[in-house]
C-alpha cells in the first residue's frame, strides 16, 4: 500500500559506526568479589607477571601501551588507575605498588568494546535543555539511540540536532571519541540497585554513553522512551527502558536535568514486570499515568502516586486491525495536542512485519479512544525490509513540533532515519 500523503519521510540516516569505542573492564578482572577461584588464580598470575619485570620494562610497556591507544580515549591513565582500584583485592597479597605498576596492571583489566558495531536504532526524541542557538521558529533537540555491539549488548547513545521552522532536520556531527559515566553513587536494595551516573560537563554529548552498570542490566539497557515532564515551572527528562540481565526483563527509569548526571532506578510493581513502558509528560488528575504492555498482546492504562510502583492498570488498546493482529505496543510518550493525547503505537502483522500506527486519547481521560488508525502510518518500505531484524520500523519516542510530529525511527533494527508527519491531516485521516 502507497504511503500517507501527510508523512514525508527525510533523508537523513544514522548508521553504526564500529570505529567508535569505549574502555571497559576485561574478564576475568570483573570486580574480584565476583571471580570464581580459577579467575581469581589468574588474575593474580596476571599481576604477579608485570611486578616481575623491573621499572624500566614497565615504564616501556606502559608508554607502548599509551601511544597505542591515547588518541582512541580520554584520560586514559586516569582510567587505568581507576580500573586498578578496583582490583584492590587482587592487590593485597603482593605487597607495595609502584603508580606505574599499578597502572599498568589496570591496562590489563581492560578491553575496547565497539558499542554500536552492530546496530543503531529504536530511537525518541525530546527539546534539548539549551535551546540558546536554535534558529528561529526551530528548535534544538537531543535523540537518544540503542546501541548494539559485540555479544548483543545494548547500551544508550545520544546525538544532537535542529529542527528548522519547516520542520526539516540536520543531526549535529559526532564526537570522534566516547566515553562512559563515572559512577558517583550506588545504593543496593531489595528491588537492585540505583545508581547515579556522572559525565564531564566538557565531553560532547553524542560522546556520551550508558553502558550496564547493574547486574539487571547486565545484557542490556534496551529501547529508552524519552521523555520531557513538566511539574509545573520544573521540567525534567525521564525514560523507562527494559533492563535485560540475560535471564529476566524489568522496566527501570532515568532520570536527569542536563544529560550530564543520571539517576537509573528499577520500578516496581506487577505493571513493570514487562517491557515497553512510556510515561505522560505530565500528571493526569493529579497522579502519574503510563503506557503499558502488561500481557504481550494489549496496551494498558496505569496511574501511580509515585514514579517509582506500578500496579494494576486497565486495557487500553486490543489488536483490531489485520496489520497489529499479532500484537500490539506503544512507539513512546504520549504527545499533547489541542484535540487531545496522541499515541504512537506499533503493530505486529503476518511474517511479524512491524508497523506504527497511532490512537488518539481524551486530554482529561486518556482511558477514552476518541480514533485510531485503521491503516499504518509508517510501514517498512522496500529499502527499508533487510537488516539485522527483516521488515521492522519502529520508534521510542516523538515530538511536536510546530504543526508537525517530528519521527525518529528504527529500519529492521539497524540503523535509525526520520520522518515528518502534517498533524492536521493526520487528525483528518484518523477521525475517518
Amino acid at each position: 500500500m502507497s504511503q500517507p500523503s501527510f508523512l514525508n519521510r527525510q533523508g537523513l540516516h544514522l548508521r553504526p559506526d564500529p570505529a567508535r569505542v569505549i574502555v571497559r573492564p576485561f574478564k576475568p578482572a570483573t570486580e574480584p568479589r565476583d571471580l570464581n577461584p580459577t579467575d581469581k588464580m589468574r588474575a593474580n598470575h596476571i599481576v604477579e607477571r608485570v611486578l616481575a619485570l623491573n621499572s624500566e620494562a614497565v615504564a616501556a610497556q606502559l608508554a607502548d601501551v599509551l601511544d597505542n591507544f591515547e588518541g582512541r580515549h580520554r584520560n586514559l591513565l586516569e582510567r587505568f588507575e581507576a580500573r586498578a582500584d578496583d582490583m584492590e583485592d587482587a592487590f593485597a597479597t603482593h605487597g607495595i605498588f609502584s603508580k606505574a605498576q599499578r597502572q599498568l596492571i589496570g591496562a590489563y583489566f581492560l578491553s575496547e568494546y565497539s558499542f554500536e558495531a552492530s546496530a543503531l536504532f529504536n530511537p525518541s526524541i525530546v527539546p534539548h535543555p539549551d535551546q540558546s542557538g536554535s534558529p528561529e521558529g526551530g528548535k534544538r533537540f537531543i535523540l537518544s539511540l540503542r546501541a548494539i555491539g559485540e555479544g548483543h549488548v545494548s547500551s544508550l547513545t545520544f546525538r544532537t540536532g535542529t529542527i528548522a521552522a519547516d520542520g526539516s532536520l540536520t543531526v549535529d556531527p559526532t564526537a570522534r571519541l566516547a566515553s562512559v559515566p563515572r559512577i558517583s553513587h550506588r545504593a543496593s536494595g531489595p528491588d537492585g540497585d540505583r545508581v547515579e551516573l556522572t559525565f564531564r560537563p566538557e565531553e560532547d554529548l553524542s560522546e556520551r554513553v550508558i553502558f550496564p552498570v547493574t547486574e539487571s542490566q547486565s545484557n542490556g539497557i534496551e529501547d529508552a522512551r524519552f521523555v520531557q515532564f513538566s511539574d509545573g515551572d520544573r521540567k525534567t527528562y525521564y525514560a523507562t527502558y527494559t533492563a535485560y540481565s540475560g535471564r529476566a526483563i524489568r522496566s527501570e527509569l532515568i532520570e536527569t536535568s542536563d544529560f550530564v548526571s543520571f539517576r537509573l532506578a528499577p520500578l516496581r510493581g506487577a505493571a513493570a514486570h514487562n517491557k515497553g513502558m512510556a510515561l505522560f509528560p505530565r500528571k493526569i488528575g493529579g497522579s502519574y499515568a503510563m503506557i503499558a504492555r502488561q500481557d504481550n498482546e494489549n496496551l494498558y492504562l496505569v496511574y501511580s502516586d509515585d514514579l517509582s510502583t506500578w500496579e494494576g492498570g486497565r486495557a487500553l488498546l486490543k489488536p483490531q486491525f489485520p496489520w497489529e493482529f499479532v500484537q500490539i505496543g506503544n512507539c513512546g510518550s504520549p504527545i499533547e495536542l489541542d484535540e487531545g493525547w496522541l499515541l504512537l503505537t506499533h503493530g505486529v502483522g503476518p511474517i511479524r512485519k512491524y508497523s506504527i500506527g497511532a490512537a488518539l486519547l481524551d486530554k482529561h481521560d486518556p482511558s477514552r479512544v476518541l480514533a485510531r488508525s485503521s491503516e499504518p502510518l509508517l510501514r517498512p518500505e522496500p529499502s527499508e525490509r533487510e537488516g539485522y531484524v527483516p521488515n521492522v520500523v519502529y520508534t521510542c519516542g516523538a515530538m511536536r513540533h510546530n504543526d508537525q510530529i517530528i519521527l525518529p525511527y528504527a529500519v529492521s533494527d539497524t540503523f535509525s532515519s526520520f520522518a515528518t508527519i502534517r498533524i492536521s491531516a493526520l487528525m483528518d485521516a484518523m477521525r475517518r
